[in-house]
C-alpha cells in the first residue's frame, strides 16, 4: 500500500464510516411498504380490515334530535296558547259589565249619549271581539268628531280618545244656525262655548261637502285679508254671503245701521278700507245708506239698484235664542225681505160674509120667507138690520189689543177681501167704536190692500 505524500490526514481516514444507519434503515418498521407484491419471508402478511359505519352521518343525526325537541316545544305551546284563548273567551273576566268600564277623553262638544250610541252595542260583549276598527269609523260620523281611536285594555276597560273639530263661523242653513270648519262640516251650536264668528249665508245642508269647502276657503281668505293689517276688521261683519264666489257680500254690523258692502273677488282689505273711511260722508250725503258697491276699481256706487237675494227662511224662536247664546250678532238674526215681499198688514178682525149678510147660505141663495103681517114685518126689519150691525162693533171693542200683537205677512190676494169687509162692516156700524190703526190706515189707503 502506498504511503501519501503528503502530511495532511483526512477525517475520513481517522473515523471510517459504519454501517449502523443502513441498518437503521432496515429495522425501521414505519418504512415498510405492506402493499408491496414481494412478501417479505420474515413477516406475516397483513390484511385491511373495514371499519363498520351508521346508516346516517352524525350531522343528520344531530338535526334530526334538535327538530323533535323543537317540535315538542311547539307543541306545548301551542296547547298552552289554546288553553289560554279557551280561557279568554269563556271567563267572565274580559266582559264589558258597564258604561263605567268605558273611558271617554277628548270630548267636550260631543255628548256622551252620541258616543254610548256606538259604544253601547259592547257592553257585555268580550273585550277580545270588539270591533275596534268599526267602532272607530262610527264614532267619526258624529258631526263634531274630526278623527277618533278605540283602545283596548286588559281585562275589560274600553278607552275612546276623541278629536273634536275648531268652528270657525256661523252657517245659516234654513231655519237653523250651525256652526262650520274650514271644511264645510255642518255641525251643533255648543252650550258651553260662546264665539264671535260671523254668520255665513248661501250654504244648503243638502248640498255635499265637495260643494261647501271651496266656500268655507274663499272665507278663509277672506279673514285673513281683513286681519292681515292688525286692525282685525272681520270682527266688524255680521254676515258673510259666499252664494256667489265672484262677488262676496259682508254685512257691517255698524252702531248707526248695518251696511252691505260688495267686495268682488279679491283685494278685500283695501276695498275695505274705501269703505271705512268714507262710511261716515256716504251717511251725511244719503238720507239712509244701505249698500255699497266696491267691485270696480275707479268707481264706487253706493245704494246700488241690485236685484234682493234670496229670502232666507224665518229663524225659529229656538234656533234664534240658541244663537244669541252662541254669540251670533243681533244683525245677523234679521230675515229680511225683497222688494216685493211687502208685508200687508192684517186687519184687527175679519168679519165673515154669513155675518155681513146673514139671510145669504153659503152655496145657496137666500130665500126670504113671507110675512103673515106686513105691519109685523116691517117692525121687525130693522131689528134685525141693528143686531148685525152690533156684533161688528162688540169685536171692534178688541181690537187695539190685537193691533198690538206683530204683524204678519199674508198675501195680498187674501188680506183685500179681508180689508173689505171690515171697513163695510165699519160703514154699516158708524155708531160703534173708533176701529183699529190697521182698519183705519186700510181705509185711508185702499189701493194698497190690492
Amino acid at each position: 500500500m502506498a504511503r501519501r505524500s503528503g502530511s495532511t490526514i483526512v477525517q475520513e481516514d481517522l473515523y471510517p464510516p459504519s454501517a449502523e444507519p443502513a441498518r437503521e434503515e432496515l429495522d425501521d418498521s414505519r418504512l415498510v411498504d405492506l402493499d408491496v407484491d414481494e412478501e417479505s419471508p420474515f413477516l406475516r402478511g397483513q390484511k385491511r380490515i373495514s371499519a363498520r359505519r351508521g346508516t346516517l352521518p352524525k350531522k343528520t343525526v344531530s338535526r334530526l334530535a334538535w327538530s323533535a325537541v323543537a317540535a315538542g316545544v311547539l307543541c306545548a305551546g301551542g296547547l298552552a296558547v289554546a288553553a289560554l284563548y279557551h280561557y279568554g273567551e269563556r271567563s267572565w273576566r274580559f266582559r264589558v259589565e258597564s258604561s263605567d268600564n268605558i273611558e271617554i277623553t277628548g270630548a267636550q262638544n260631543v255628548t256622551k249619549p252620541q258616543i254610548m250610541e256606538v259604544m253601547g252595542a259592547d257592553i257585555g260583549r268580550n273585550i277580545f271581539f270588539i270591533p275596534l276598527a268599526q267602532q272607530k269609523a262610527q264614532l267619526e260620523q258624529i258631526p263634531w268628531v274630526e278623527s277618533a281611536s278605540v283602545m283596548r285594555f286588559v281585562p275589560n276597560r274600553l278607552k275612546v280618545e276623541i278629536h273634536e273639530r275648531t268652528p270657525v263661523a256661523f252657517a245659516r242653513v234654513g231655519p237653523r244656525i250651525l256652526l262650520v270648519d274650514a271644511g264645510g262640516t255642518l255641525m251643533e251650536l255648543s252650550a258651553r262655548h260662546k264665539y264671535s264668528f260671523p254668520v255665513i249665508l248661501g250654504m244648503n245642508q243638502a248640498e255635499p261637502l265637495s260643494t261647501r269647502a271651496p266656500r268655507m276657503k274663499e272665507y278663509a281668505e277672506l279673514v285673513r285679508d281683513l286681519d292681515s293689517g292688525g286692525a282685525r276688521y272681520s270682527q266688524d261683519l255680521s254676515e258673510v254671503d259666499l252664494t256667489d264666489l265672484d262677488d262676496v257680500k259682508v254685512r257691517v254690523n255698524d252702531p248707526a245701521g248695518d251696511v252691505l258692502v260688495h267686495l268682488g273677488s279679491s283685494d278685500y282689505l283695501r276695498r275695505y278700507k274705501v269703505y271705512v273711511t268714507h262710511a261716515q260722508d256716504w251717511r251725511q250725503q244719503f238720507q239712509k245708506l244701505e249698500s255699497v258697491d266696491l267691485r270696480y276699481d275707479n268707481q264706487i256706487i253706493v245704494n246700488p239698484d241690485l236685484p234682493h237675494p234670496a229670502r232666507q227662511a224665518v229663524l225659529s224662536p229656538a234656533s234664534a235664542k240658541a244663537a244669541v247664546a252662541a254669540g251670533v250678532k243681533p244683525a245677523a238674526l234679521v230675515t229680511r225681505m225683497g222688494a216685493h215681499d211687502k208685508a200687508v198688514p192684517k186687519p184687527a178682525f175679519e168679519l165673515p160674509e154669513k155675518k155681513l149678510n146673514p139671510n145669504a147660505a153659503i152655496g145657496k141663495p137666500a130665500v126670504k120667507k113671507p110675512a103673515r103681517n106686513a105691519a109685523k114685518s116691517k117692525r121687525k126689519k130693522p131689528a134685525a138690520k141693528t143686531a148685525s150691525v152690533k156684533k161688528p162693533a162688540a169685536k171692534a171693542v178688541a181690537a187695539p189689543a190685537l193691533a198690538a200683537k206683530p204683524e204678519t205677512t199674508q198675501p195680498a190676494n187674501k188680506a183685500a177681501p179681508s180689508a173689505g169687509k171690515a171697513a163695510a162692516a165699519v160703514a154699516a156700524g158708524s155708531a160703534g167704536p173708533k176701529p183699529s190703526p190697521a182698519i183705519a190706515k186700510t181705509q185711508a189707503n185702499p189701493g194698497t190692500a190690492r
